[in-house]
């Protein structure tokens, strides 16, 4: 569900703040990583939030239930990343 949550987030944040195409991908080694590929080039910051924003957290809670994350530059846009740890409970 981890997963879920954050592949969820990041798509989403394309769908709403960037361009198409977009690419998904999930490898599986001794982590879990995610990417997603946008044709933007703007790069995503995380926000503080209000208590009172509706919005805005997407990227914090990225943060939490990953162990990594971040973003680079792609010669069409560029790649958000994500890294998790894989237990053996989890298969």
């Amino acid at each position: 569900m981890t997963t879920e949550l954050v592949v969820s987030e990041l798509v989403g944040n394309v769908v709403r703040h960037a361009a198409g195409p977009i690419l998904l991908r999930l490898l599986r080694s001794r982590k879990l990583i995610c990417e997603v590929t946008d044709g933007s080039s703007t790069m995503p910051r995380i926000r503080r939030a209000a208590d009172t924003d509706e919005g805005g957290r997407g990227l914090q809670l990225v943060a939490a239930l990953t162990d990594s994350w971040g973003a680079r530059y792609t010669p069409s846009g560029k790649c958000i990343w994500t890294e998790q740890s894989i237990t053996t409970e989890a298969f």
